[in-house]
């Protein structure tokens, strides 16, 4: 890691916004399998597999910037419980970050379904064929995934926080793209 600085690298703050893009657009996409039965769920579910494998390598990319580069510190005057809450969601985010596709991975692995990537690569099973199993994943992708649309929006909750009413740098560490 190196000394500390007033905002993350450029590319740190690159995966950051990619992954948001992307998240959101698994979200949403999910919400719109969850919410159909016609044609467009194939189409759904097309984008939604390889824009999950997509979302694990890009998880994996952000953990080896974040050990290798690590965070600007909080604000001295930042309250600690706001510290321990922002060091607790980050943590909530990453294991999402992770979780999300694996779990993704392994319910289609356990209906023996295939997770075809773009150019007709396919991904091998990484679980065992499981009715069971598939029924457990399933439920618990479905609800990580709310849990996670609930963390993005605590998430955005505090940004704007820090970025209107503490005015504290906080939001610019991310969300700044010119040089200071």
């Amino acid at each position: 890691m190196t000394g500390l600085r007033e905002r993350f690298t450029w590319s740190q703050r690159l995966v950051h916004w990619l992954m948001a893009v992307c998240i959101l657009a698994m979200l949403f996409i999910g919400v719109g399998m969850m919410s159909t039965v016609r044609p467009t769920y194939l189409t759904l579910v097309s984008i939604h597999k390889p824009l999950g494998a997509t979302l694990l390598v890009l998880a994996f990319v952000r953990l080896a910037l974040r050990l290798r580069y690590g965070a600007p510190p909080l604000p001295s005057g930042m309250p600690e419980p706001m510290k321990l809450a922002a060091s607790l969601s980050h943590y909530a985010f990453y294991v999402l970050m992770f979780a999300m596709p694996l779990l993704g991975w392994g319910m289609l692995s356990a209906a023996a379904y295939p997770v075809m990537l773009f150019g007709g690569v396919h991904l091998p099973a990484i679980l065992p064929q499981s009715d069971s199993l598939h029924s457990l994943l399933w439920a618990a992708h479905r609800y990580l995934a709310l849990v996670f649309f609930a963390l993005i929006l605590l998430h955005l909750a505090a940004a704007l926080f820090h970025a209107l009413i503490r005015r504290d740098g906080v939001f610019e560490t991310m969300a700044s793209v010119r040089g200071r």
